[in-house]
């Protein structure tokens, strides 16, 4: 399996061009520190006056390393299939071979910090849902009130085992329409470049 980059993650990536072994090996941990703790910026900040480069720059080329690491490590690509993919980076064999030596180093230990990042949030597993309509009341004899009941079933997976929990959620059709709607909306904006720039920026 092949690893497909992105234009901007092969911009974020094309720093490592100016870095020696080291630098690449020092990016690495940074990486690992990312995904184990979240963004530091004072790190980002060393990092860039060590190297005499924007801020900026460090931390899209972390970004993208990690990024580069956590997909190979997520797929378990081999480690020709790895070399395959960071050859259309357009990278010199010092460099890819740095890569790779970063990965087999540490991919086992990547492939540990995302599933314990996994397990504690519940996924989806299935949805239920029934249409209830009042026809009348005591007060009213004629009107019409719908109802939409949901249910729906979440899965939990942990080190021993997976738990099953149910959500009920009830909603007008009216409501309910608005919402899918707005999220439609939502995942239609978050897909344009103006909105991949912004959250990246944000991280």
């Amino acid at each position: 399996m092949l690893l497909v980059l992105s234009e901007d993650h092969k911009e974020h990536l094309s720093f490592l061009t100016k870095a020696d072994g080291s630098v690449v090996e020092e990016f690495g941990r940074i990486a690992l520190d990312f995904l184990r703790k979240g963004t530091n910026p004072k790190i980002y900040e060393g990092a860039a006056r060590k190297l005499c480069v924007p801020v900026g720059m460090v931390q899209h080329g972390v970004e993208g390393l990690m990024f580069l690491m956590t997909e190979s490590s997520k797929h378990m690509i081999s480690e020709v299939d790895f070399m395959d993919s960071v050859l259309a980076l357009g990278f010199g064999e010092e460099l890819n071979q740095s890569l790779l030596q970063l990965y087999v180093q540490h991919k086992h230990q990547i492939r540990s910090i995302l599933s314990q990042l996994l397990c504690n949030q519940p996924a989806y597993h299935n949805l239920e849902w029934r249409l209830d309509v009042q026809l009348a009341s005591r007060s009213v004899r004629h009107q019409i009130v719908p109802m939409v009941t949901i249910r729906l079933l979440l899965t939990r997976s942990s080190d021993v085992g997976s738990t099953h929990s149910c959500m009920d959620l009830q909603t007008d059709p009216r409501s309910l329409l608005h919402m899918i709607s707005t999220l439609e909306a939502a995942l239609a904006a978050v897909k344009t470049s103006h909105a991949r720039r912004i959250l990246r920026n944000i991280k």
